[in-house]
């Protein structure tokens, strides 16, 4: 059913462990798979009948909990859900091969990208990477959805980032980058994203046209933006570092008065949980600009996606 997604000189990805082990066809591709899923829900209920999947969680989880048993259960397959540190009662090696005799595949929220890596090495299934301190991969894929279902198109856009340069900022640069979005990030000082990160993104927006731009200058980042994105100030693991964050993120709080120097139709956009009142208001939370709700749907159609990607 995904066969269209894998030309000669691409094989079928190992999985996602990062944003790149998806060829950029392939981005293309999953994209236009997640479209089709989402308009033709039936068509695809038994793609993984048959199909086992452990879903592994170190961190609290909503929406990435919900959408992944979802997408697995609407597509036919099945799933078993463990939350809590993973490799806590015996190596993590261990667990990764004792799971490669059981299920087909493992998707896994993380605390570090390591673990995402040793799961696949040792277990050598399919890994989903469902959140870690480097990447969160199916968040992009459900943003840029949401971005093309808006604005009919991707290349050409302009996705402004504000606030911290975490993992979700560094899954954006790497999709924006590869499918031709100027993607410019605006965060304090000493808070942006990883430099290697941003160096691999800068290389392949040569190939795409794309432009990055990374700094601290607002206005700069805003200006002409078709989509204005954000998240929480602190992650789960910084809570120490709350109060300093806030103080220093404060002018990076997403308003009206912030948003209106976007364009006049550019959307806002935020992966939630959203904390209203620090990175944004309850006003930009409330408004027709935001599509943080579609980004939240489209979680489970992108994801389905992956797993048709992976599986099929």
């Amino acid at each position: 059913m995904a066969a269209h997604l894998y030309p000669a000189t691409h094989a079928r990805p190992a999985g996602l462990s990062t944003d790149l082990d998806f060829s950029t066809e392939q981005l293309s591709g999953v994209l236009e798979l997640a479209g089709q899923v989402k308009q033709s829900r039936q068509r695809y209920a038994s793609a993984l009948k048959g199909s086992y999947i452990a879903l592994l969680f170190e961190k609290p989880s909503l929406r990435t909990r919900m959408t992944f048993e979802l997408a697995i259960k609407q597509l036919g397959g099945d799933c078993v859900t463990q939350i809590g540190p993973i490799a806590d009662r015996e190596p993590l090696k261990d667990v990764a091969r004792n799971l490669a005799r059981w299920v087909d595949a493992i998707v896994a929220r993380t605390f570090t990208q390591e673990t995402i890596e040793e799961l696949g090495r040792w277990s050598g299934l399919p890994v989903v990477n469902a959140l870690s301190d480097l990447y969160h991969p199916c968040q992009a894929l459900a943003d840029m959805l949401t971005l093309k279902e808006h604005f009919d198109k991707l290349r050409g856009l302009k996705l402004t980032y504000v606030g911290d340069g975490n993992n979700v900022a560094h899954s954006l640069l790497l999709c924006s980058a590869r499918l031709g979005i100027h993607c410019s990030i605006a965060t304090p000082p000493g808070y942006e994203p990883n430099a290697q990160i941003t160096a691999r993104a800068q290389e392949l927006a040569k190939i795409s046209g794309a432009q990055i731009q990374i700094g601290n200058d607002l206005d700069a980042a805003l200006k002409g933006a078709h989509a204005v994105y954000t998240d929480v100030w602190t992650s789960m693991g910084q809570e120490s570092e709350a109060a300093e964050r806030h103080k220093l993120f404060t002018p990076f709080q997403v308003t009206m008065d912030l948003l209106a120097k976007a364009r006049p139709d550019a959307l806002f956009m935020h992966c939630l949980p959203a904390k209203r009142g620090l990175e944004v208001t309850d006003e930009v939370m409330e408004s027709p600009q935001c599509v943080a709700f579609d980004q939240a749907e489209n979680r489970l159609h992108a994801q389905k996606a992956v797993l048709l990607t992976l599986l099929q």
